[in-house]
């Protein structure tokens, strides 16, 4: 399995900024919308999602042994998992009650998604290899607008290892890789317009592209300043409730000032009386 310190090109006491400066600079390179190659920007949100998570990486620094039979879990059973959740561990903590009375476990299992994902939703089949050996196919419906760490409840689809008592729940952990492009703020997103200068000054009509590719006429209007933030309504994450209604796309003003200016370009600039 490829090292995910490789794939990011850092090394292993990289900072949480570095790594998603990493990412960022990876994920925009090998975007496929942008005709990178879809294996590679799979393996670099992989990474990501496993180095970006102190938890997980902890645990992918420091792995601890493995044990199968003898009560463990059956052969094959992590990487199962692995396969279907893109390489996150599945467990954090398997078992809940059952102390008095013999019952079918909770299972606590997570998966990794895309924030385009999240925007349409998604709908998943897997097989999944219980405790009790038996395969489980599990048919997961993602709602639109979910938001990052929001737990699924998937009823009687978990352990069935006791007989005669009702199976165990899945609880499915939803975690939502960043966006190279976009941030999430509750249910609206944030996404950066560079502007030079002189359009700043005089005001522009500029075309953006949404989440879900749609082409937007932004106007900018004359005398726009350095962060200042622009508001297209019904543009963000669709609400997880009713899909009806979305949040806004927030517009953040950056204006660029030219560094290569000709000295002709400077002496018309002098004479202007501002």
């Amino acid at each position: 399995m490829a090292d995910h310190y490789q794939i990011l090109g850092i090394d292993r006491n990289a900072s949480q900024d570095d790594i998603k400066r990493a990412y960022r600079g990876l994920a925009s390179k090998h975007h496929p919308d942008k005709g990178g190659d879809t294996g590679k920007f799979q393996e670099i949100q992989s990474a990501y999602a496993t180095l970006s998570d102190p938890q997980k990486k902890e645990e992918y620094d420091n792995p601890r042994p493995q044990f199968h039979g003898g009560g463990g879990f059956p052969q094959g059973f992590e990487d199962v998992f692995g396969q279907m959740f893109g390489g996150a561990h599945p467990f954090g903590h398997m078992f809940n009650g059952g102390r008095n009375s013999p019952r079918n476990r909770t299972l606590n299992i997570q998966t990794t998604i895309t924030l385009e994902e999240a925007f349409h939703g998604k709908d998943m089949i897997a097989n999944l290899q219980l405790p009790s050996g038996r395969e489980q196919v599990l048919e997961i419906k993602i709602p639109a607008g979910i938001q990052d760490g929001m737990t699924l409840r998937l009823s009687e689809m978990g352990d069935d290892s006791v007989p005669n008592v009702p199976k165990g729940d899945i609880h499915l952990t939803i975690a939502i890789l960043p966006h190279s492009v976009f941030t999430r703020q509750g249910d609206d997103l944030v996404k950066p317009v560079s502007i030079n200068c002189i359009d700043a000054m005089l005001g522009k009509t500029v075309q953006i592209s949404t989440i879900d590719n749609k082409l937007l006429d932004i106007k900018i209007n004359p005398g726009t300043q350095q962060g200042q933030t622009l508001a297209a309504a019904g543009y963000g994450m669709p609400k997880v409730n009713d899909n009806r209604f979305k949040g806004r796309l927030l517009l953040t003003i950056n204006i660029t000032i030219p560094t290569d200016l000709s000295e002709t370009q400077k002496t018309l600039l002098s004479q202007i009386n501002i």
